[in-house]
Parts: C-alpha cells; sequence; structure tokens
C-alpha cells in the first residue's frame, strides 16, 4: 500500500520521461547537440518511440498530477 503523497511507478516513469526530454531540448538549444538521436541513431524507429513517449508523458503530466493510484 502507498503512503499519502507517494506516486506511483507510471507516474514516476512519466516523470522521468519528461525530465529527459528536457534536458535533451536544452542540449539541443544550447550546444546543438541531440542526446537521444547520439544514443539511438542507428534505430531510428527506437528514436521516433522516445520520442513518442516523452510526448505522451508530458500531455499526462498536464492532464493529470496525480494519479488515482498516487493519493
Amino acid at each position: 500500500m502507498m503512503m499519502k503523497g507517494e506516486k506511483c511507478n507510471m507516474h514516476c516513469v512519466a516523470w522521468g520521461l519528461v525530465l529527459i526530454g528536457g534536458l535533451n531540448w536544452g542540449l539541443v538549444g544550447l550546444f546543438n547537440w541531440n542526446l537521444v538521436e547520439v544514443l539511438f541513431g542507428a534505430w531510428p524507429m527506437v528514436v521516433k518511440i522516445v520520442y513518442i513517449l516523452v510526448g505522451l508523458s508530458a500531455v499526462s503530466m498536464l492532464v493529470k498530477k496525480s494519479c488515482k493510484m498516487c493519493k
């Protein structure tokens, strides 16, 4: 059982992906260096999946600050 204020795993993964996305965009803006492309550039489908997951995580964080499991 989760304690009050504790986040569920899905919420934590979404938060982590949003953080990774933000850091990646910061690197692109500052240094024109895309970490996702560097790590997964050999697999274009993986790059696309990472971007989709980051985008979905951002939408999830905007829509719901927490889920029912987190309460």
